[in-house]
């Protein structure tokens, strides 16, 4: 959570902003072992983060996939938001923008944020219980949406 100063003089707890990214290339998905070092290590997770001061989600996205994994991307779209307070396994109530965009160009490599990078066919991810928060179930969602082309509900 974080702490607010308004004008009133009164605090607040306000909830964090992030963006998880699907990275699509060929019929495939990029995933991150997170490290032990944070939330849910040793897990399979999208890339993504917080949304830094003075940027919008898409290029929060781009930024994060940078560098997290070295890749460039193109064509960032959105494909729904998480806005419940109780996402599994987290512990700051973010409110995550879910993403997804084509992998250009491989310029550089991840950051101290993940052990492993790993390209899946997408319908051979790892298991629910190896993918950390609630990441497989953006993935099933985004399965949906290119069957179907109806995006899930915006808010979920």
């Amino acid at each position: 959570m974080l702490v607010c100063n308004f004008e009133n003089g009164n605090q607040g707890s306000l909830r964090h902003v992030t963006v998880d990214v699907l990275v699509l290339k060929d019929d495939k998905i990029l995933l991150v072992k997170r490290t032990n070092k944070i939330l849910e290590g040793g897990k399979w997770g999208l890339v993504g983060g917080f949304v830094d001061r003075d940027e919008n989600i898409k290029e929060a996205a781009s930024r994060e996939i940078l560098e997290e994994t070295g890749w460039t991307v193109s064509n960032v779209e959105l494909l729904k938001i998480n806005d419940y307070p109780n996402r599994p396994h987290e512990d700051r109530q973010n409110i995550a923008f879910v993403l997804y965009c084509e992998a250009e160009e491989k310029t550089g490599s991840g950051d101290w944020e993940s052990d492993d990078q790993q390209w899946f066919e997408l319908e051979s991810i790892p298991v629910k219980e190896e993918i950390a928060f609630d990441h497989y179930q953006n993935i099933q969602d985004y399965l949906v949406f290119r069957k179907t082309k109806q995006k899930p509900a915006i808010l979920s």
